[in-house]
Formats: C-alpha cells, sequence, structure tokens
C-alpha cells in the first residue's frame, strides 16, 4: 500500500506521463519488493539487529522528504522535469523507502523455515501492478485538479511518514 500510494503520488508530479515513467517505477518497485524479502530471508537473523532500531527513520525520511518537496512545489506551482520520481537517485531512495517491509517479511518467513521464492514473486508482481495502476491514477488527478492534487499527495506521503514512526515508537 505503501508503494501505491507513493506512485499516486509520484503521477501528481509528472506533466506529461509516458510508458517510460510508468515502466520504470512499477519495475523499480516491483523489483525492489521481490528482493527485499530474498534478502531479509539470505541475512537471518544476523542483520535484523542493525535494521531494525532504524528502518523506520530510514522510511519517514525519505517520504517526509518527498512530501515536504511535493508541498513546497505546490505552493510555488514548481513542478520541474528535473525532479522525476521515475529516474535517478529519487528512483532508487522510493524504491528503497517503499520496500523496507518487505525486508523484515524476509527475516520473519526465515525464521519460520518458509521457502521466500513464491511470496516474494507475488510481492513483487503485485506491488509492480499497483504502481503501474497507482502512477496512471494520480497522473490523472494531477492533470485535473492540479495544485490541490499535489498538496494533498505531499500530505499523503508526509501522514504515511508519521504512521510509520508512531508505529515504530510506540
Amino acid at each position: 500500500m505503501d508503494a501505491l500510494a507513493v506512485a499516486i503520488a509520484a503521477g501528481l508530479t509528472i506533466p506529461r506521463l509516458t510508458f517510460r515513467h510508468v515502466f520504470r517505477l512499477s519495475f523499480h518497485f516491483g523489483l525492489f519488493q521481490f528482493l527485499m524479502p530474498v534478502t531479509g530471508w539470505l541475512a537471518g537473523r544476523a542483520i535484523e539487529r542493525y535494521i531494525a532500531p532504524c528502518d523506520h527513520w530510514v522510511v519517514a525520511g525519505v517520504l517526509g522528504f518527498v512530501g515536504c518537496r511535493m508541498l513546497w512545489e505546490a505552493r510555488n506551482h514548481a513542478f520541474d522535469s528535473r525532479d522525476d520520481p521515475t529516474r535517478g537517485w529519487m528512483l532508487v531512495g522510493l524504491s528503497i523507502a517503499t520496500s523496507l517491509d518487505a525486508l523484515a517479511v524476509g527475516l520473519s518467513l526465515a525464521l519460520l523455515r518458509v521457502s521466500i521464492w513464491t511470496p516474494s514473486l507475488v510481492i513483487g508482481i503485485v506491488a509492480g501492478i499497483l504502481t503501474m495502476l497507482g502512477i496512471r491514477f494520480g497522473n490523472s488527478i494531477g492533470r485535473r485538479f492540479g495544485r490541490v492534487a499535489a498538496v494533498c499527495g505531499g500530505l499523503v506521503l508526509l501522514a504515511i511518514a508519521g504512521r510509520v514512526l508512531v508505529a515504530h515508537i510506540t
């Protein structure tokens, strides 16, 4: 669901959505959602103690940054094609941020001695499909409602970041 919300927000920021935008975001989100459980499963218990204390801070930080940036750009009507969320480090950061929970799933499945391949494949495919639908939906809303939709998208990302922090702090 985080990947879907981020995809909707990303769709809001892209003035002319192309197949390449949709493919890049869907492919990367799906790939990371597939790889993170596998990575968590392979790492097992050894890495859990290092990641668990800070994973929520990384997720909240990346989503909070992107959310604040969307609010700033909406305020200034400054959606810039250089800030394409389907390219570069922003794409990698969003892919990691939306898939860190899947790392914990992989760790859990390793402890349960469950095969990781089928669950990871399903997670990756579902995330890719939801991302594809989300970015298209966000873009259609953005074209109709522009600035208001961008503000809502930024607020949704900030809410997700806050939810991640509250869930891990309490």
